[in-house]
């Protein structure tokens, strides 16, 4: 078979879904990669899944080649084929695992390794099995730029069909000759990368909003001139209503002067009539050509921590220097770690060297009340994914309301979210965040907070957080997100093998 993806009039829908996530999409890809964009919940991994034939379309056809490597953006579980993998000494698991940087005894313990170095064991295993179609959703998750700047130079040497499901716009710039975006039940191919598909798209909806307002504009003219000539219609009719009684009535009138000012007056009124009809007509017609020009519904976006606030407490975290475990030989020495109520902290540091491990620790060492406490991991469980979702589906209808309110705010649509059993990362994350709101916290901590989220939610996040009060402990390799919301820097650096050390370091304001 051919190295050519083609979709062919396909729809799909979600049991229990009011509408159709895809409806009558058609289009082709060849060989290189393209990239998968769109909001989150917008169907993205559903296409991807489509694509890869782990999901059957409701109607229509998919081409596919022969072989196909569909590489989840989730890091729950170990490849099936991981012991095969290492087992392995071809050529090509070698350059994968060079490439990579994928060490022998990873193997062995996947249940220790950072979810950075899970992600690059993924993608190296994904690129040894060479299939015709190469399917990666997010990869650049949870990766510092070192892993990064490996994956992306692995992942150009791929050479069948692509699809890159990412929020990367760095890497969709860098890797994709082409862009498809998800914005249901369609899609549309852009040539180049996201940043000037966006642009497009940005023109296109600008010029069609253009068009659409001068046909509505048009047909609200047309409708009142219809309306003035049904008036003046009405009012001849009234006048002629009485001209035909008076002339009845006129027993002097023996030459038909009457009857002959009647008639005029009856055409007059008939001309009206007939305009109002045709002008109504043109009015109908420009309503109906506004549906050529296909302009998006746009939603309000953006939040800030209504509730929020700092708190009283003298400080929210206080733990002495000391060591701590980050693996079976290897230890992580900081001073005294310290967060008073208006801080904004960072953690950084490469992969693997123990930030979501400290994270854990201090977790139940916070001096905040559970309920003022906003905490987002790294990664949520498709497991607890569902039970979150199922909870929020239970609250009052009040609440889940307010709650729907700020995840609309966020950039994504509470109708697909509340039919769907099971949230994609993106969604839960946006979930997380609006029930965390809800509370008012006075610590806000998340651990890689832009992984899985859209562009719009970023943003939205970003905004919220510049503005809060309360403080917040951020676990990021986004140096642009970063970069305008901490004062305060716990960084992990390497010292020998077996040793880690945290510097804290407060930055200039």
């Amino acid at each position: 078979m051919p190295d050519i993806l083609r979709f062919d009039s396909v729809s799909f829908s979600w049991p229990g879904s009011a509408e159709p996530l895809f409806s009558g999409l058609s289009v082709g890809l060849g060989s290189g990669w393209t990239g998968v964009v769109g909001a989150n919940g917008a169907g993205k991994t559903t296409f991807m899944r489509l694509a890869a034939g782990t999901l059957a379309p409701s109607s229509g056809t998919i081409s596919r080649p022969d072989s196909t490597v569909c590489v989840d953006q989730r890091t729950d579980l170990p490849p099936p084929d991981l012991a095969e993998f290492f087992a392995s000494s071809d050529a090509e698991a070698w350059q994968a695992r060079i490439d990579l940087g994928v060490e022998e005894e990873w193997g062995e313990r996947w249940d220790s390794l950072s979810h950075g170095e899970r992600k690059r064991l993924q993608v190296a295993l994904a690129l040894w099995r060479q299939p015709g179609l190469l399917a990666l959703d997010e990869p650049t998750n949870h990766l510092d730029s070192d892993a990064r700047a490996a994956l992306v130079a692995a992942i150009r040497r791929y050479r069948g069909v692509g699809l890159l499901v990412s929020h990367d716009r760095d890497l969709l710039d860098t890797v994709c000759a082409q862009c498809l975006f998800i914005i249901p039940p369609g899609a549309s191919l852009r040539p180049g990368g996201v940043t000037s598909g966006m642009e497009q798209d940005r023109r296109e909806q600008s010029a069609a909003r253009a068009r659409d307002d001068a046909a509505k504009h048009a047909a609200a003219r047309l409708r009142a001139a219809a309306q003035e000539r049904r008036e003046e219609g009405e009012r001849m009719a009234a006048r002629t209503k009485e001209k035909t009684k008076n002339a009845k009535s006129n027993k002097w009138d023996h030459d038909g002067k009457a009857e002959r000012n009647l008639a005029k007056l009856t055409g007059k009124d008939a001309w009206a009539g007939k305009q109002a009809a045709a002008l109504s007509r043109r009015a109908g017609k420009a309503e109906a050509s506004r549906a050529q020009f296909h302009v998006r519904k746009e939603f309000a976006t953006g939040f800030w921590l209504e509730e929020a606030d700092y708190s009283r407490r003298n400080r929210l975290l206080y733990v002495p220097a000391g060591e701590l475990a980050v693996g079976a030989d290897r230890v992580l020495v900081h001073p005294d770690l310290e967060i008073y109520p208006t801080d904004r902290v960072a953690l950084v540091g490469s992969n693997g060297l123990g930030k979501s491990t400290l994270l854990r620790y201090l977790e139940p060492r916070f001096n905040v009340p559970p309920e003022r406490l906003t905490l987002v991991r790294q990664e949520i469980s498709a497991e607890e994914s569902a039970r979150v979702l199922a909870e929020a589906k239970k609250l009052p209808d009040d609440k889940l309301g307010q709650v729907m309110t700020r995840f609309s705010r966020l950039g994504s649509r509470p109708g697909r979210l509340l039919e769907s059993e099971c949230p994609s990362p993106g969604e839960i994350r946006k979930l997380l965040l609006a029930l965390g709101i809800a509370r008012g916290p006075h610590l806000v901590v998340m651990d890689e907070p832009t992984n899985h989220m859209d562009l719009p939610g970023i943003l939205c996040l970003e905004d919220a957080l510049a503005d809060a009060p309360c403080a917040m402990l951020l676990v990021s390799h986004d140096e642009r997100f970063l970069s305008r919301l901490v004062r305060k820097r716990w960084e992990l650096v390497p010292d020998g093998p077996s040793r880690v050390v945290l510097h804290v370091r407060t930055e200039r304001i």
